[in-house]
């Protein structure tokens, strides 16, 4: 017995180094082109960029102010940050498998009343007390890695935690640029509407002039004014479009719509891009873009788990030990009236009482349930390994898309500039023209229309520009960065987790989380 615990001790030492079953995660060839599509365009440089504060790059306080605010106070980062303390807190219980699984002080007393007609029990007290205290200890050995796998999957999984973290703030600071500037170009459409209105009005008013004086017909003045109630009409959905993105913008910040006001300063501008990019190269999204570490840690922690289950296909080798004291008030010597015990005697050497040895058990004959729990977990590991490589393939398609997106835009943002500006020209020739009686008003009410138009063509290709650029921005993955240095979860908020639960050193992930599953070894003390 002795040759089998000091056996099993021996391997319980050994056990960190012991083998793992099941395969060591190796990341999928990811299909990444060495550059992008529009490299050779002058506004994009393929040196790396600094996109941890991209939204600076439009020069913009107000936009700065709006990111600042909605990090500190997004209610959806904030349970983002709170699933990473829940996969700590996981982390910290798969980790206590390592060490001895069951470990259990225990103690008992009870009253026994026996038959007196029962068989064998002539002579003796049919009543007595029993009691006892004892530890129980069971530790199966991790032989096969089992245990090691498993905190090795949770590992990968509290990585992936802090991905989908970061996937949360590069989504949430493109998310309100994309709200601002929509709020900046639907003031800007309608300011422009407005001041054709003004005009409108004005070619109405010399219509129903010269038609009182004669010069002109009806049909002068009801082109004028159906015109002008045209372009009145526009106001309303732009001033609905405007109202429905303060709204968005508003539950981004984690603020009551009514309460913009006081941040955003009415009629700004849209936020003007700047002239050249700096997108680096496609290989560089494998590391910057949370959503593709994420998958990436999601199929090593599903990898680890194939390990778990093949584990289950051999013995499972476990030490067990019991240590205790137990006595009662009635014992065969006490028949004879001599000798006997009594429940006070629980502390003597005589009561001391104990089991310890080895031990396994082996599933041989399960019908497959086993090997098929296996093919499963590697079932899984097969998808989120197809998955990390469309990931990949559709981040480089987010970028080539707000890419193209931003240049195209900007080249038609150019030609409609010179569009309005020969529009505006010819609204005053044709007004000049109709006041002198050379033309027909139906040539000045054309060239308003158009003018109309094409003002507001260019307000709204001008947002796209600006939207554009944030798209690829954020499909570039930048953004989660100003985490750095900062905790997952706000301080009031630990607070008051503390007070409510023992968390230890857990709320404070900064200094814990690892950043890649080998920063971690196999073996380490358990969270207590």
């Amino acid at each position: 017995m002795r040759f089998f615990v000091v056996l099993l001790l021996g391997v319980a030492l050994l056990t960190p180094g012991c083998i793992k079953v099941g395969p060591d995660f190796s990341t999928a060839p990811a299909p990444v082109s060495d550059q992008w599509l529009d490299a050779e365009e002058k506004q994009i440089r393929s040196e790396p960029g600094d996109h941890a504060e991209w939204w600076k790059t439009f020069n913009d306080p107000i936009l700065d102010q709006l990111v600042q605010m909605a990090y500190q106070q997004t209610l959806s980062l904030q349970v983002a940050g709170l699933r990473v303390l829940e996969a700590r807190a996981e982390l910290g219980f798969v980790t206590g498998h390592l060490f001895p699984q069951v470990q259990q002080a225990r103690g008992d007393i009870s009253t026994v009343g026996a038959s007196k007609n029962e068989a064998n029990t002539l002579g003796i007290d049919p009543s007595w007390k029993t009691g006892g205290l004892g530890f129980d200890t069971a530790w199966e050995m991790d032989f096969w890695g089992k245990f090691r796998r498993g905190v090795e999957s949770a590992d990968a999984s509290l990585i992936a935690s802090i991905a989908d973290y970061d996937d949360v703030l590069v989504a949430l600071t493109a998310e309100v640029a994309r709200a601002y500037t929509l709020i900046r170009t639907f003031e800007e459409r309608i300011l422009i509407a407005e001041q054709n209105i003004k005009i409108q009005q004005r070619s109405l008013e010399i219509t129903e002039a010269r038609f009182e004086a004669g010069l002109v017909t009806e049909l002068d003045t009801q082109q004028a004014r159906a015109l002008l109630n045209s372009t009145k009409a526009l106001i309303p959905g732009f001033k609905a479009g405007l109202r429905q993105a303060q709204n968005a913008l508003s539950v981004l910040l984690g603020t009551p719509p009514g309460d913009l006001h006081q941040i955003i300063v009415a009629n700004g501008s849209i936020p003007a891009a700047p002239v050249e990019v700096a997108v680096g190269i496609p290989a560089e999204l494998l590391r910057r873009r949370p959503d593709i570490r994420r998958a990436e840690m999601q199929a090593a922690a599903q990898s680890a788990l194939i390990g778990v289950s093949r584990a289950d296909l051999f013995p499972h080798f476990s030490l067990v030990g019991s240590i205790g004291l137990r006595s009662s008030n009635n014992s065969p010597t006490r028949a004879g009236g001599a000798g006997g015990s009594s429940f006070g005697d629980l502390f003597d050497s005589d009561s001391f009482e104990y089991f310890v040895g080895p031990s396994f058990r082996w599933d041989i004959l399960n019908y497959g349930r086993i090997k098929n729990q296996v093919r499963v977990q590697d079932a899984r590991f097969q998808q989120l390994q197809v998955n990390y490589q469309e990931t990949v393939l559709r981040a480089a398609r987010e970028v080539e898309d707000g890419m193209v997106g931003f240049l195209r835009s900007q080249e038609e943002a150019g030609f409609l500039t010179k569009s309005v500006n020969a529009y505006k020209r010819s609204v005053d020739l044709a007004q000049i023209q109709y006041r002198e009686g050379l033309i027909d008003y139906l040539r000045v009410l054309d060239n308003q229309r158009a003018l109309t138009a094409e003002q507001d063509r260019l307000i709204a290709t001008q947002g796209d520009v600006a939207l554009s650029l944030i798209g690829m921005y954020k499909a570039l993955g930048g953004g989660w960065q100003i985490r750095s240095g900062q905790n997952l979860v706000p301080e009031e908020m630990q607070q008051e987790m503390a007070e409510r639960t023992d968390w230890g050193d857990l709320l404070n992930l900064e200094e814990q989380v690892p950043q890649t599953t080998e920063e971690r070894s196999d073996w380490r003390w358990p969270d207590w």
